[in-house]
């Protein structure tokens, strides 16, 4: 139970780790570095939202025979409609936007930023606290290994995602440390989003294929409509390839190593 615990805290010290970074970093994160660090997240989040949640869904179903697709195309669409309409309900701000989107609110713009990526963390405390509900449950195409290789790789993105958050607040005149909470409190629904998950277990399980290609769609959502636009802006959007291609491999490497 230990090691689950630990699992689940993972990817939240990322973006901990990440926002600490406002102690000791000058200036905002450069553009450039902006775009390649937005598409090695992107990249670790389609590498995962494959390998460790459709083809686990996949090969979960495979009873069903040459339907085996069936519900991991269900749980996929169901994961891109939650998220796009929690995208037009609640109030948020991406990254060097201008106007905000979602319902209209009084919020200031440091709150719709952290909003914004509080949004896109959700799918990735689902998907961890799916994986691990599977493997409480004795699942055999979960090991802990490969559940493991799921939360590091959502930790490494979360890294730069934290300093991402925190840098551009330190800018613009919030202290440092009010700053680094706001890059905490983005992150915080990872953990919360997962113990829930595996808290309702009892329910998961018999639908493990299902929820698992759910947080696929949740998490291919926020890199279609969020990460990419967000890292292909402007100039020199070849970075974002390049830090797409790498974060994609990294995953890879550590689900098929690992898992």
């Amino acid at each position: 139970m230990n090691n689950i615990v630990i699992g689940i805290l993972i990817p939240f010290i990322g973006t901990a780790l990440g926002s600490f970074g406002v102690f000791f970093l000058k200036n905002e994160i450069h553009a450039l570095v902006q775009k390649a660090l937005l598409g090695f997240a992107a990249g670790i989040m389609v590498a995962a939202s494959v390998w460790s949640l459709l083809i686990p869904a996949i090969n979960m179903s495979g009873a069903m025979g040459r339907l085996a697709f069936i519900p991991a195309v269900i749980g996929f669409i169901f994961g891109i409609a939650l998220i796009y309409g929690m995208d037009r309900l609640i109030p948020h701000l991406h990254l060097n936007s201008a106007e905000a989107e979602g319902s209209k609110s009084s919020f200031k713009k440091s709150t719709l930023l952290v909003m914004a990526v509080t949004l896109h963390n959700i799918p990735e405390g689902m998907a961890v606290g799916v994986v691990f509900a599977g493997l409480l449950s004795g699942e055999s195409q979960i090991t802990m290994a490969g559940a493991f290789a799921l939360t590091i790789g959502i930790a490494i993105q979360n890294f730069p995602e934290g300093a991402i958050v925190s840098l551009p607040m330190k800018s613009a005149g919030s202290s440092k440390k009010r700053a680094f909470t706001y890059g905490i409190l983005s992150g915080i629904v990872e953990p919360i989003s997962a113990f829930v998950t595996i808290l309702l277990a009892s329910i998961v399980v018999p639908i493990l294929p299902y929820l698992l290609s759910f947080a696929a769609g949740a998490m291919i959502y926020v890199v279609v409509e969020e990460l990419l636009p967000e890292a292909s802006a402007g100039e020199h959007s070849n970075i974002n390839t390049i830090g797409f291609a790498i974060g994609f491999l990294v995953m890879m490497v550590l689900d098929v190593s690992m898992g």
